[in-house]
């Protein structure tokens, strides 16, 4: 049976399915206290920062804790929205919007603090949903993004909701229906003239890349430019890179047009490169003037993207010589991305039907 007929075969209100969009969480407020107990969680988590318990305790709690929230804290202040943390509120107006379109409940999750992922499954399963399609909403898979979600909620699942089923959206960096929304969202917002287009990704560390891959094929040097390489499945480096490839063919773009990056590394291990925040210091001096910057490895807003690079980067590109800086918004919560999240979860959902 495809999934197109399963699909058309849900039955409406049908009360034991359910929908749980997740993210990646915020701070309750601005407050030093509230951005200290959120960074801990965080960044104590071992598939973010993944050393050993005790070293991973001397760094985070020894030294990070220490000058970071105050610093993070102001910096959240910049982003701050009336409603409150801007990640949050768009996953809620997603939320919402996906709710008008789906006949199963919706709820959301953050992977760190409120509303956490065991609050999310709680209201589902108050609403007599016992087949939960996850929702992790992050394009490309990583070890501290798509895989800590999935191993918290397996945890969570476990231990408080052992009658619930859970399917999981996999990775969509490479699925038309996305890369079609990206390209029309992005191309609906490019500046008339522009230099280049910055496509700036989340950074990782080098070694998080082959701790990912089971198949052992990795290699930084060559196998993400490959057609086909079995560890491509697992790799982030890759998928940031075909969805980039992917996009500038929807854009009709020449690659010469176009660079990846990667942003927002911490402490002194080496993460994948090229780095953003050097890359903007050094375009000018190549005769980029007029840059176009998008952050796909982001679906919604958050203080990576408002922050640090529509406020920071900004200004790293303009001291150094550039002219007009252009940062192109996440998908956020425009409709045809929510039809997407929609067409996404509903296949998951005719999927509990081949059980």
């Amino acid at each position: 049976m495809s999934k197109e007929s399963q699909i058309s075969n849900l039955q409406p209100k049908d009360s034991r399915k359910g929908i749980l969009l997740v993210n990646l969480g915020s701070p309750k407020s601005t407050k030093v206290e509230d951005v200290k107990e959120y960074l801990d969680e965080f960044l104590m988590d071992e598939r973010v920062i993944d050393y050993r318990w005790f070293f991973r305790t001397l760094l985070v709690r020894g030294i990070i804790l220490r000058t970071r929230p105050a610093k993070s804290a102001e910096a959240y202040k910049t982003v701050w929205t009336d409603e409150g943390s801007p990640l949050i509120v768009i996953t809620e107006q997603i939320q919402r919007k996906l709710q008008k379109l789906v006949d199963v409940p919706v709820e959301i999750g953050m992977r760190y603090a409120e509303p956490s992922i065991r609050t999310g499954i709680q209201k589902l399963v108050d609403q007599g949903v016992s087949e939960i399609v996850l929702f992790p909403l992050y394009p490309q898979y990583a070890m501290s993004t798509t895989e800590t979600v999935v191993e918290k909620a397996e945890e969570v699942r476990k231990e408080f909701f052992p009658g619930v089923k859970i399917n999981y959206v996999q990775p969509f960096y490479n699925r038309e229906i996305y890369i079609d929304c990206l390209a029309e969202s992005i191309r609906e917002k490019l500046p008339e003239n522009f230099d280049a287009l910055q496509f700036s990704y989340h950074g990782v560390p080098e070694r998080h890349l082959y701790k990912t891959d089971p198949t052992k094929t990795c290699n930084l040097k060559d196998c993400c430019s490959r057609e086909n390489n079995p560890s491509h499945r697992f790799c982030y480096r890759h998928q940031c890179f075909k969805t980039t490839e992917l996009v500038l063919e929807k854009l009709n773009l020449p690659k010469e047009k176009a660079l990846v990056t990667f942003q927002s590394r911490l402490g002194k291990d080496k993460w994948i490169e090229p780095y953003t925040d050097e890359t903007l210091e050094n375009l000018p001096k190549k005769g980029v003037k007029n840059l176009a910057i998008v952050c796909p490895a982001f679906v919604s807003d958050c203080l990576e993207t408002l922050e640090e690079i529509s406020v920071e980067g900004k200004e790293e590109f303009l001291h150094a010589g550039g002219e007009n800086f252009h940062y192109i918004p996440c998908l956020n919560d425009e409709d045809r991305w929510v039809e997407v999240v929609k067409t996404l979860c509903e296949e998951e959902l005719g999927d509990f039907y081949l059980v």
